[in-house]
């Protein structure tokens, strides 16, 4: 995914100081931020000019202190035609010197009301999602009481159909067909539509209908965290499924392992109802009600006073 400084100044909410179409188009390659401060005393060793430069008090307060000669020399420096953009938080005045070398080298100066430390958390939890790499899936991806469920199985077995079932349940379709993942950090998994299916969802023998234009806008959703993947298979005499929920199965997507329950498919059988307790109960075991553990604790103790009996 490309992300460039007019994506981070619509996400964030920047004020544009200065920076030219040219210059709002330039893309944003890592997700680390610098707030220079050895920079300022003249150490570039190390100094990474492809990251957002962010200046804040500590950093702005710094720079008044020294002269215009040798703060615009340290700024010319540290604005490289590889810097994607400066920022400076809290509405802090610009110096001249600043807006100086940010022309010369033709880097975007922009500016923001907030805290620096908010600021840079705000921009850093855009661009990691941003910039994650992205890993396409076969599948429907749906909140379903605020629990983005992924619905998997094989060609035909009506997951589409499922999605559209469960969106007239008063659900909300994230992805049909195609869902990009990726990992949000260690342990969070998040998926979204391809640009080009975004609201929609393909019905075999109707064709593809916009879900946004026929339910209204509250039956979709742009993104949602993976937190259950399910999986649609077709039931066959003597195939063995889980009965008791003590079948723990995993599966993991961009190095993040989230459960999945396999749910068999037969005629007669309402899967999106399934599909709805299967979510309220991985929600409630969550919360540490388990029901397969509350049966299993009333056997062994129905066995034990039959035993005593």
């Amino acid at each position: 995914m490309t992300v460039t400084v007019k994506m981070l100044v619509n996400k964030v909410k920047l004020d544009v100081i200065y920076g030219s179409e040219e210059l709002l188009d330039k893309e944003i390659t890592t997700s680390d931020i610098s707030r220079p401060g050895l920079e300022m005393t003249g150490y570039f060793d190390y100094y990474s000019p492809n990251r957002i430069q962010l200046f804040g008090k500590k950093e702005w307060s710094y720079l008044t202190k020294m002269t215009a000669h040798n703060r615009y020399s340290v700024l010319k420096e540290m604005f490289q035609k590889s810097t994607p953009a400066v920022i400076v938080s809290r509405d802090l005045p610009i110096p001249e010197e600043m807006m100086r070398a940010a022309k010369e080298e033709q880097i975007a100066l922009l500016a923001s009301k907030v805290s620096t430390s908010r600021l840079a958390g705000g921009v850093s939890y855009f661009l990691d999602a941003a910039l994650a790499e992205r890993t396409s899936v076969h599948g429907v991806l749906m909140d379903i009481y605020g629990m983005g469920v992924l619905i998997q199985g094989d060609s035909g077995i009506g997951k589409s159909e499922t999605g559209l079932e469960l969106v007239k349940r008063g659900h909300r379709l994230v992805a049909d067909d195609r869902v990009d993942v990726y990992a949000k950090d260690e342990e969070t998994l998040w998926g979204e539509p391809a640009e080009i299916l975004r609201h929609l969802l393909e019905i075999r023998g109707v064709g593809i209908i916009d879900v946004m234009s026929l339910y209204g806008a509250s039956a979709v959703k742009d993104s949602s965290q993976v937190q259950l993947a399910i999986y649609l298979e077709n039931f066959e005499p003597g195939k063995v499924f889980d009965r008791l929920g003590n079948g723990n199965e995993d599966i993991i997507f961009a190095g993040v392992k989230i459960p999945r329950v396999r749910i068999p498919v037969k005629t007669g059988r309402n899967v999106s109802v399934v599909i709805e307790a299967a979510a309220m109960n991985h929600r409630a075991k969550q919360m540490g009600f388990d029901a397969t553990k509350t049966f299993e604790e009333r056997l062994t103790s129905l066995i034990t006073k039959n035993e005593a009996g």
